[in-house]
């Protein structure tokens, strides 16, 4: 398996869900409601946000790698919305979610359900972020400025590395060697347009500034509840 997320999340409707297309409109224009102070995620505006997100893979080539990864995404939203769909009421937060499914599973939690979606969803979301922090904070290879293997290492160790056998951590090391050009990438999230870097890297910079702290929230809540695994995919 080569994605991020659990077995069998392949991909499929979500609601919400737009269709493929470039990604920078996806970044901004479904916006992620703030964090609120007391950290609590309301699920519905969360999923509704997310599902506009995977189509950011296709803007990085290499489908045999990347496709997956958009596919995980994919099925872990749909997986988690099924869950919520269930009872809205129960399900209003995420934490809602761990908490119910803890109660409901037992022993089997955290492995099982939602909280197994999530879990994967938010490393495949980490990867993304970290990617785009380390672009627009303009970390890069100095001898060759306009690739952004560095950027995609730096994200892949943080995010992912660790929870990938070795077939899989040689199957992404060899990737970034097919990553297409940082200019390349920040034209294609800007719908084909020739736009200033410094634009691109600036609409960036917002959408970063909405999400990591939402997806902060959510890894520390999966460390207060212990209901982070460490195994290998």
């Amino acid at each position: 398996r080569v994605g991020v997320g659990v077995s069998g999340a392949g991909a499929g409707p979500v609601p919400g869900w737009s269709g493929p297309g470039p990604a920078m409109a996806l970044l901004l224009e479904h916006e992620f409601k703030p964090l609120p102070a007391d950290k609590q995620i309301e699920t519905l505006p969360f999923l509704e946000a997310v599902a506009h997100l995977p189509p950011f893979f296709d803007c990085l080539g290499t489908p045999i790698v990347y496709s997956p990864v958009k596919a995980d995404l994919t099925g872990n939203i749909k997986k988690i919305r099924a869950v919520y769909d269930s009872n809205p009421t129960k399900f209003k937060t995420l934490q809602n979610i761990l908490e119910v499914e803890k109660e409901m599973h037992g022993s089997a939690w955290p492995k099982t359900g939602a909280t197994l979606a999530l879990m994967w969803l938010k490393r495949g979301l980490k990867f993304m972020l970290v990617l785009l922090q380390s672009i627009s904070d303009g970390e890069r290879d100095e001898e060759h400025p306009n690739l952004i293997r560095v950027n995609a290492m730096k994200a892949y160790e943080i995010a992912l590395k660790k929870y990938h056998g070795w077939m899989l951590q040689k199957l992404f090391t060899g990737s970034v060697y097919a990553l297409p050009y940082k200019s390349d990438l920040l034209k294609a999230l800007e719908k084909g347009k020739e736009v200033k870097e410094e634009e691109s890297i600036e609409k960036i910079h917002q959408f970063l500034s909405r999400v990591t702290p939402i997806l902060d929230a959510i890894y520390e809540m999966y460390t207060k509840m212990n209901a982070e695994l460490s195994y290998k995919a």
